[in-house]
């Protein structure tokens, strides 16, 4: 497919959606794109009549968007994005334009206008490609829209407001939702279908195989911004404008946050209102009173600065179930979530407000909420839900990144200062007690099942009948690998300890007779036979000598044409993992002999107990995987 050089690019950038719209998330999850959601502060206040078209309001909207989260991400964040992508979808009939609709009636007024009508979908699309230099933010904007035309059956008054109370229309451009329930009122489609639903998919992916490949450049937009335009913004109090905030509204004059540093910002005056609003922010060296050598501290250096800070905030914001509460309330105050949380309301608020600022929660003057990826990853229920890992970072391992400079000078675990134990064995630390034990259980299978599907994809290994996923803890990965290969059966071999614990793991309403669990301890015990076995984030619990240990025992058990699965955090001079590699090797030397490893380190150790065809890919998560077969 085209497409999959142009993904395997973008593997490595921060790519950013600018929309918190559910259905643009899919549309563009579907396709394999990765990326992170930051939705736009913009206010779609643009004038309409300003515009010779339809479409050109929709990518000027569009474009302000992106711009918008990335100028906030550079600035506010410190952390420039790579690729922003904007997009806004309007409905246009009769030379007007639909956008959503403010309430019922609103929305009445919509459907009426278009009832028994042919009209035009709008989607502007603006794909911003972002960098700094000396501190500054450089964009290159490429836009495009696509047009879809519908037509709407004739529809009874009783209809439309049966589907109106229905509440489908109020978050949708034009009044109506094609992909639900509002397909029951269309007569036909003529054009890109997903363009109605929100997101012009096939022209998208044309245009970045365009951009990737690379374009010719007469067939493509370019706008290059020394600065970024002067435009009318607002920011919700999720940017935290209120006395419990470290930021405040900027009247030309910088004012020191809790922290010492500087609050970044400056009246820009918009283009289409003659009064001053709170809006982009200007870079240090422009505001009065900031030195020089202030003004030069780069980013990178103030975010790693300020990291323990934002860590411990999503920790304790974690620990007190504060996403939880939030999930599927709608907006609550400061005061019903510290109810809840049996905390106090000065404190949470300033909690909450912090969360908010990181872009973990939405702020308006009705209250906090999730955002979509709170929902997905921060609750302990999500779908992708990290919650398990976060609390082993708060309980377990943020204790023991205080002992780094112990263990930089010495060389050596630090398990004993924090939790009075030396064992040989990391695990033993881990199940001294039943709530470590179930706390430890629960990072691993975060992991596992937000990895899981990529790691089962990385290779096809339709070719293997049988797998034992040695240290599989939960068997979050065997359940993934049965859906995906519905002939393999898979063994999950782990510690006693590990195994008469894994009930509260297991996924529920589906198949799971292909998946079986055996206790015992892979260096001590006889292991299962399989045609592939996987060692999933095992070899870097460990130095090579007890490697060699481990994949001679299994080369003697395996057939020619057997394999092994390594999923494992690679270091390399790829830009994707490499910090976080590195990161995990400190975190290796804090609790084990063991390490992360290069490419060729691995490779050695495999080729060493005969094992050949070594075959390594990267899969964009945090897991890279390793495949090889014993000749």
């Amino acid at each position: 497919m085209v497409l999959n050089p142009v993904l395997g690019k973008l593997v490595s950038k921060r790519v950013v959606l600018a929309s918190a719209s559910p259905r643009r998330q899919e549309i563009l999850t579907n396709v394999g794109l990765r990326f992170e959601v930051v939705p736009s502060w913009f206010k779609e206040t643009l004038e309409k009549s300003s515009f010779a078209t339809p479409y050109e309001y929709a990518m000027e909207t569009a474009k302000q968007k992106a711009l918008e989260v990335a100028n906030r991400m550079h600035v506010k964040h410190l952390r420039t994005p790579d690729v922003v992508i904007g997009a806004d979808t309007i409905v246009s009939v009769d030379e007007e334009i639909l956008e959503k609709p403010v309430d019922k009636q609103d929305a009445y007024r919509m459907l009426s206008r278009l009832n028994g009508k042919e009209h035009s979908v709008f989607t502007g699309v603006a794909i911003i490609h972002c960098s700094s230099k000396d501190n500054q933010l450089e964009t290159e904007v490429t836009d495009f829209y696509e047009e879809t035309k519908v037509k709407f059956s004739d529809l009874s008054e009783e209809l439309l407001w049966e589907y109106i109370h229905s509440g489908e229309p109020m978050d949708k451009a034009g009044g109506y939702g094609i992909q639900a329930l509002g397909g029951m009122l269309v007569e036909y489609v003529q054009g890109d279908f997903l363009n109605v639903v929100g997101f012009p998919l096939n022209h998208f992916c044309k245009k970045l195989a365009e951009l990737y490949c690379p374009p010719p450049k007469h067939n493509i937009h370019h706008k290059k911004y020394d600065s970024i335009p002067s435009v009318d913004t607002f920011e919700n109090l999720s940017d935290g404008e209120s006395e419990s905030s470290n930021f405040t509204e900027h009247k030309g004059a910088s004012k020191l946050d809790s922290s010492g540093m500087c609050s970044l910002g400056a009246i820009y005056n918009s283009k289409n209102s003659s009064s001053a609003k709170t809006g982009f922010v200007v870079p240090l060296e422009n505001q009065k009173g900031v030195s020089k050598s202030a003004a030069k501290l780069p980013p990178k250096i103030l975010e790693l600065m300020d990291g323990f800070r934002a860590s411990k905030a999503l920790f304790v914001a974690s620990k007190l179930k504060i996403f939880d509460h939030l999930k599927d309330k709608g907006p609550l105050n400061a005061a019903d979530i510290a109810n809840e949380v049996e905390a106090s309301v000065c404190g949470t608020e300033r909690l909450l407000d912090a969360c908010a600022a990181l872009g973990l929660l939405e702020k308006t003057p009705q209250g906090y909420s999730n955002t979509d990826s709170a929902n997905t990853y921060l609750t302990s229920d999500g779908e992708y839900s990290v919650h398990g890992y976060i609390i082993h970072s708060n309980d377990h391992l943020w204790p023991l990144f205080t002992n780094l400079e112990s263990a930089v000078k010495e060389g050596s675990r630090q398990s004993h200062r924090d939790f009075g134990k030396k064992e040989d064995d990391l695990f033993k630390d881990y199940y001294h007690s039943q709530e470590v034990k179930q706390r430890f259980m629960a990072a691993m299978h975060s992991i596992a099942h937000l990895t899981a599907r990529d790691v089962a994809t990385a290779f096809d290994l339709s070719q293997f009948r049988s797998a034992c996923d040695l240290g599989g803890c939960t068997g979050a990965l065997a359940h993934e690998l049965i859906q995906i290969y519905p002939n393999l059966k898979v063994t999950v071999f782990d510690l006693p300890e590990v195994i008469t614990n894994i009930s509260n793991f297991q996924p529920s309403g589906q198949h799971t007779a292909s998946v079986t669990y055996v206790s015992g301890d892979f260096f001590k015990d006889n292991i299962p036979e399989a045609d592939l076995y996987i060692l999933s984030c095992i070899l870097h619990d460990w130095p090579d000598t007890k490697i060699h240990v481990l994949l001679s025992k299994i080369s003697a058990v395996c057939r020619p044409g057997s394999g092994i699965l390594l999923p494992e955090m690679v270091r390399g001079d790829e830009k994707k993992n490499r910090s976080t590699a590195l990161l995990q090797s400190l975190n290796m030397l804090l609790q084990t002999k063991g390490k992360e490893r290069t490419g060729s380190e691995c490779q050695s150790l495999l080729e060493q107990d005969g094992f050949t065809n070594i075959k390594i890919r990267s899969t964009g998560n945090l897991l890279d995987v390793i495949l090889c077969i014993k000749t």
